[in-house]
């Protein structure tokens, strides 16, 4: 890198990182998740306003290179916070109504995606028509655990009822869709590794659930590691998971299946006795400049790949019946469900619409569809305006349909709801 280039890099970043945190800042003041203002920024930032001039004094063309590495960065290490929060407690007492609720709001999406797809493929033709109608339908199906346990905790619902069904139908969400992703990934044949290597995931997931986890817990429960600031858990989970990342984009799967595998088989309440959550104080510690610097920084890469400059009759027809079928796929199919689970007409329609959130996670897997070539640039940036505005509505829609939160769920196991019914659903509908 040339004096040039590093000090542009810099400047790059601390505008990044103060612009980021005044879009955040404003859109918590609209009630918004951060993530909302820090994407539309990126959006702003990009070719859509004054022809990309703005980014262009910002972000030159020779430092993005730069930036598109530490936003990677940023998104495995994000990944990898999604795979450490999967908690199987959130599961229990609530399998049934949770799982059902589950696939209903992936199948019908999913199923009307691919329909979609079908439509679309004529105006954004791809080398791979399997591919394109399979990534389509998987991006209609996902919800992003993180913004909604944020929005969850707003509204102080992170531990009622519906709040940890919740919780526990987007755990399940994100785990069929990042499948559902990787099938895409791996029918699409791109990666740097040959076909056969993709056999390689199978055991590579029973590696890890079988001698990595119980290494890692007896690793993260040593004094030496738990101790309160020891840089060694640090240390041994960020080689982990970088290498796991490593491994799964070698063998021709992104790198973010590597880290969200490696965040989910991190051992949870580690440490004996008065020992601290090693596991949590690790996820905390890599989140806090991640979320200032390194993700806000995807958010630009990913929005200066944004143009909605040239939209036209024909982009705002698609864009209508994109939010057709991403909006009433997930309600219909999560509502129906959450009926026939036993929920009552209230609370199924807040978890319905809870179930709309994407937020982030959107993002990424649309980015990953534009790397492997699923989607075209036109067709991106409408799918992103979808994933801001299925993110923004769930606020205010929740606060429509739910606007107190009930009571706390009660502290003993015994109190608490069967699965299949609800004490949400005891209100009236």
């Amino acid at each position: 890198m040339s004096t040039q280039q590093v000090s542009m890099l810099f400047l790059a970043l601390a505008s990044i990182s103060l612009l980021a945190f005044a879009a955040g800042g404003l859109a918590r003041r609209l009630r918004q998740p951060p993530v909302i203002g820090e994407v539309l920024l990126g959006v702003l930032l990009g070719p859509t306003l004054l022809n990309g001039a703005i980014s262009s004094t910002l972000f030159p063309e020779d430092i993005r290179p730069f930036l598109t590495a530490l936003a990677n960065i940023g998104v495995a290490l994000f990944m990898f916070a999604v795979g450490a929060e999967l908690e199987a407690g959130l599961m229990r007492g609530r399998r049934v109504v949770a799982g059902t609720v589950a696939v209903g709001s992936i199948a019908l999406p999913f199923l009307l995606g691919t329909l979609l797809a079908l439509y679309l493929f004529d105006r954004h033709p791809t080398d791979d028509r399997t591919g394109f109608v399979l990534f389509m339908g998987a991006a209609m199906s996902v919800t992003a655990f993180p913004v909604l346990a944020r929005i969850l905790t707003d509204r102080g619902m992170q531990r009622t009822w519906l709040g940890t069904v919740a919780l526990a139908c987007a755990a399940i969400d994100d785990v069929l869709a990042w499948t559902l992703l990787a099938v895409v990934v791996a029918m699409s044949g791109a990666g740097t590794g040959s076909q056969w290597l993709l056999l390689l995931f199978v055991p590579y997931v029973v590696l890890m659930l079988t001698v990595v986890r119980p290494l890692l817990r007896r690793l993260l429960e040593h004094r030496r590691l738990a101790g309160p600031g020891s840089p060694a858990a640090m240390v041994v989970t960020l080689a982990g998971l970088l290498g796991s990342a490593a491994f799964t984009e070698w063998i021709g799967l992104h790198f973010i299946f590597g880290a969200f595998v490696f965040g989910a088989v991190m051992p949870r309440g580690t440490g004996r006795g008065e020992a601290p959550d090693v596991t949590g104080q690790v996820r905390e510690r890599i989140s806090a400049l991640n979320d200032f610097l390194l993700l806000p920084m995807f958010f630009i890469v990913a929005g200066l790949k944004v143009d909605l400059s040239g939209m036209n009759g024909t982009d705002l027809v698609e864009l209508g019946l994109i939010l057709t079928v991403a909006v009433g796929g997930k309600f219909v199919g999560a509502f129906v469900a959450a009926r026939a689970a036993g929920m009552k007409n209230r609370p199924a329609s807040a978890l319905a619409v809870l179930m709309n959130t994407r937020g982030l996670t959107e993002l990424i897997i649309l980015t990953v569809g534009l790397q492997l070539g699923a989607l075209d640039g036109e067709l991106y940036s409408v799918m992103v305006v979808m994933a801001l505005v299925t993110t923004a509505m769930t606020g205010p829609l929740l606060h429509l349909i739910y606007p107190v939160p009930p009571a706390p769920a009660p502290s003993t196991p015994a109190a608490v709801p069967p699965a299949g019914r609800t004490g949400a659903g005891q209100e009236t509908s």
